[in-house]
């Protein structure tokens, strides 16, 4: 009869201390990880609820303005005034012309205004010293007063960021919060709002906005360049009529 062997239970069996505690240590990676996943989703939750929160505000805000301004057109229309409206805080402007000829003093504030190739684009806060800039490189550019449709259009369609000094386009809204986040921008919206109402941040909001690259107008552009846009020529300010001009290159 063949001796018997006794199997040594599941129980009985020692398990080596370092792979226990590396057990341990992957289990607790485990729960750190989980607990971090948990803590990131409700993070974007709660930063997608500020978002569609201050998107909301800012829409009664826009909404807000046009009914004041038509209120006091209505009022200075009632009272046999003219209503003037409020200079504007705000300009977009186009390069229409190439080097050639430029002397060095307005290929300066070319350079400086971002504005390096024919049909390029930046906004513009207005003040004295942008405005005697923009005279003296005008037979070079064309510019106006952007609407807030054509903001947001420019931004959605056009719109790219300067990320590690590379040309990305705005994809995501978290990459305008790393780069702007700081600043209180968040989203695209937050990046619009700065930009139509010149907010305290403008700069840094342009300065992440890559120059526009625009596209030929469609049917080319008016007439020969070296007329200014009120004498039926293209360069010069436009003041609202950039609108439609930009809708053409858009």
């Amino acid at each position: 009869m063949a001796p018997s062997t006794t199997v040594p239970s599941a129980s009985s069996i020692e398990v080596p201390e370092t792979l226990l505690k590396r057990r341990k240590q992957n289990d607790k990676a485990r729960e750190e990880k989980l607990a971090a996943a948990i803590e990131a989703r409700k993070a974007r939750i709660a930063k997608r609820r500020i978002i569609f929160k201050r998107a909301d505000t800012y829409v009664k805000e826009y909404l807000a303005q046009e009914a004041e301004e038509v209120r006091l057109r209505r009022a200075a229309r009632a009272s046999g005034d003219y209503y003037v409206p409020a200079q504007a805080k705000l300009y977009f402007v186009v390069r229409i012309k190439g080097i050639n000829k430029i002397a060095p003093k307005p290929r300066k504030i070319l350079q400086l205004l971002r504005l390096l190739q024919i049909n390029n684009g930046i906004f513009v806060r207005v003040t004295k010293a942008t405005e005697q800039m923009l005279r003296l490189v005008e037979p070079y550019i064309t510019y106006g007063e952007p609407n807030l449709k054509t903001v947001r259009e420019l931004i959605y369609k056009r719109g790219y960021g300067k990320i590690d000094k590379q040309r990305v386009a705005l994809t995501d809204n978290s990459l305008i919060e790393n780069s702007l986040g700081k600043h209180d921008i968040l989203s695209i919206e937050d990046l619009v709002h700065e930009i139509f109402t010149v907010g305290p941040n403008f700069k840094q909001a342009t300065n992440f906005l890559w120059p526009f690259k625009l596209s030929n107008p469609t049917g080319g552009w008016r007439t020969r360049k070296f007329k200014h846009y009120v004498e039926g020529g293209d360069h010069g300010n436009r003041e609202a009529n950039i609108n439609k001009l930009i809708r053409q290159m858009n």
